[in-house]
């Protein structure tokens, strides 16, 4: 960081306000919206937010309106670039079709899971189910 820049930390989001923004939340999912406050703690407020889904090269988006996120859970954030938004190589598709591809995938995660889990007691060894994720499986 230059350390003649007057803005650290959290101030340099508000360079971002008004701006059209992606945000990665620590539980996985993904808002888009356009940042109307943020403070000291980077807690943020979106308005005209939407969740967007994503499966495959399918997504759908869940209009949530405004949305109040607490810095803490912020994982990633991002300006969105309106050029390369209309150009995206994916397919929209319905809100219920998506929750139930995003379902049906979370199932084939799970059974994965438990055919990993018995293959390892099978040969004898304990299964922490805190450290298998996907790079496992």
């Amino acid at each position: 960081m230059d350390d003649l820049n007057p803005l650290a930390g959290t101030a340099h989001l508000l360079e971002e306000v008004d701006k059209k923004l992606m945000v990665l939340l620590r539980d996985g999912r993904t808002l888009i919206g356009y940042l109307r406050s943020v403070d000291q703690f980077a807690n943020l407020v979106l308005h005209r937010t939407i969740e967007r889904i994503h499966v495959g090269n399918e997504y759908g988006d869940i209009p949530r309106g405004v949305f109040i996120i607490r810095g803490e859970n912020v994982v990633l954030l991002g300006e969105i670039d309106r050029e390369k938004e209309s150009k995206l190589p994916l397919k929209e598709i319905s809100v219920d079709d998506i929750l139930d591809a995003q379902r049906r995938e979370q199932e084939q995660r799970q059974e994965k899971h438990r055919l990993i889990s018995k293959a390892l007691k099978e040969r004898g060894l304990a299964v922490n189910t805190d450290i298998i994720n996907e790079d496992f499986c």
